[in-house]
């Protein structure tokens, strides 16, 4: 007799421990789904809300969420119109919503939920199907839409799925909608006013990958005929692994079929094969696998998250994660393409691109962790305009192109860097460290006690920046380093004087708190967490 799971979280469980012995059970999965009503904290993270399908990401929670956003619109509030880019909710429902989703298990059947309420409230609306993070904001522009629905948990596990908000700029949400949308969303959960289901009178479809190549010939940050000319001519191998995710196909519509190009993992599969379909380098085996086996002078692998918004590259010698890349993608976009203006990136991330700025006397701006903190610097009527924006989990946009994150973009930007330069990455990387200087950037943790999560925690971990001003003296590794800078936007990040740093930032929402370093050496990265953990201790138990 088949086991009857109570529970999604069990279930889970066990499909995980043996996803081809157990890939059965997502019935059981799509069933608890359907029938738990138990309500669900909606929490609006740095790229939308997330939870476990069946344990509270629901058919009835989303339905929930849906009806927030809706609630949103009709309240006609000036600032939330405003941060959507819309007169008001008559605006809204003229201009029509996006929605679509990942490969995610039960992705169009939770669509159509969202589609049928949204059709109810009279917008119109776009069924996208599977599609790509970039997609959906390139789309937004493209059909000149209010918004967008992506349900996507992005690089989360199997067990996860996801709904993020994307306003008609293209770029997520910002906290103001989000915001709102989790007050009135977690209202109506404690009321349990959940919409009955609502089936939708038409499904109106839209290609985005099409109008997502559009897009990237009106916009033309990246070459397209140059980067095809590119393969073509060259004896070069591109290897895409696609993790079983939505950028499967992609590279096929903007590149062509050819036999230079290998697509890895593009067949269905909700579980993904077991593992967390993340860009990490442990996940880079296959493509690395595939480069060693071809003999060609030019070599690029990549791997991309589901949703199409984070990526990893090799060249077959090195694995070059963001904190490189986006630092080498500021020095081709700007001495190769010519192309002016600021860098963006998030907190964490390597100084390898503020050394860079700082010689080619390039403004830098550093933000909260999350993408959309980068908004004010990719909108095409910002006084300061970013030629990339990037942050080090492996997130990246550059000039006049979407105000998402896009992994597309940046295979392309990999691309054109190779053609140009005639170089693969590694070549081009080290040519840049031996002129800028070299970086060893890296993260790690310490769990703390669960009564500090939150508030508590950051109060704590706030005094640093007190202890550790501007000017005070440490030893690190047997060396007296100054502190030049202190950083507090997110967390203290303190910048000594050999460019060195640390940066000690409290999750918000789980028990930890996250360590950021970088050293000049690989050797000196070992001293720096040391410090880093000590400086943390005696904060915590100040």
């Amino acid at each position: 007799m088949t086991e009857q799971y109570n529970d999604a979280s069990s279930c889970w469980k066990d499909i995980l421990s043996d996803v081809a012995k157990n890939r059965h059970r997502l019935s059981d999965i799509e069933r608890l789904a359907r029938e738990n009503n138990a309500p669900a904290r909606i929490v609006f993270g740095t790229s939308g809300w997330r939870g476990e399908i069946g344990t509270d990401y629901t058919f009835r929670n989303v339905r929930i969420v849906t009806a927030a956003i809706l609630e949103m619109f009709r309240s006609g509030d000036h600032a939330i119109m405003q941060a959507m880019g819309v007169r008001d909710f008559d605006e809204i429902k003229q201009r029509g919503v996006i929605v679509g989703h990942d490969n995610r298990f039960l992705g169009p059947e939770f669509s159509l939920e969202v589609i049928g309420l949204m059709q109810q409230a009279g917008l119109r609306t776009w069924y996208a199907g599977e599609a790509a993070t970039p997609e959906f904001s390139a789309g937004i522009e493209m059909l000149k839409a209010a918004c967008c629905v992506n349900l996507t948990p992005s690089h989360n596990p199997a067990n996860y799925a996801g709904f993020k908000f994307n306003p008609s700029d293209g770029g997520p949400a910002g906290s103001e909608i989000t915001s709102k949308i989790e007050d009135i969303a977690n209202r109506m959960m404690l009321e349990s006013a959940a919409p009955d289901p609502v089936h939708p009178v038409k499904i109106e479809e839209v290609d985005l990958s099409s109008l997502y190549l559009d897009y990237l010939k009106q916009r033309g940050t990246v070459d397209l005929d140059r980067i095809k000319d590119f393969i073509e001519r060259e004896d070069c191998v591109i290897c895409i692994d696609n993790v079983h995710g939505s950028t499967r196909g992609r590279a096929q519509r903007i590149l062509g079929e050819d036999p230079k190009i290998i697509y890895l993992r593009t067949e269905d599969d909700y579980l993904f094969g077991g593992i967390a379909p993340e860009p990490s380098e442990k996940n880079m085996t296959g493509v690395e696998r595939s480069l060693a086996d071809s003999s060609a002078r030019l070599k690029l692998g990549v791997i991309m998250d589901p949703d199409g918004d984070r990526i990893r590259f090799t060249d077959g010698t090195i694995q070059i994660p963001m904190n490189y890349f986006g630092a080498m993608a500021l020095h081709f976009l700007h001495v190769h393409k010519k192309f002016s203006g600021i860098v963006a990136k998030s907190v964490g991330t390597s100084n390898f691109v503020n050394a860079i700025a700082e010689r080619l006397n390039i403004p830098v701006r550093e933000t909260k962790v999350g993408f959309k903190n980068f908004r004010p610097y990719l909108l095409r009527s910002s006084a300061e305009r970013a030629v990339v924006a990037f942050e080090e989990s492996d997130g990246i946009t550059g000039y006049n192109h979407t105000l998402e994150k896009d992994a597309i973009f940046g295979l392309l930007l990999a691309i054109e860097m190779m053609a140009t330069t005639g170089k693969n990455l590694s070549a081009y990387l080290r040519g840049i460290m031996d002129e800028f200087g070299h970086f060893y950037p890296d993260r790690s943790g310490i769990s703390v006690n669960r009564s500090l999560v939150g508030e508590p925690l950051v109060t704590k971990l706030s005094g640093l920046g007190r202890k550790y001003p501007k000017g005070t003296r440490l030893i690190i590794a047997g060396q007296t380093r100054t502190v030049k800078d202190l950083i507090t936007v997110d967390g203290t990040k303190l910048v000594f004087d050999d460019g060195s740093w640390l940066m000690v930032r409290p999750s918000g929402t789980e028990p930890k708190v996250r360590f950021y370093i970088e050293a000049r050496t690989e050797e000196g990265k070992k001293a720096v967490f040391e410090t880093a953990e000590r400086m943390t201790r005696e904060a915590l138990e100040a």
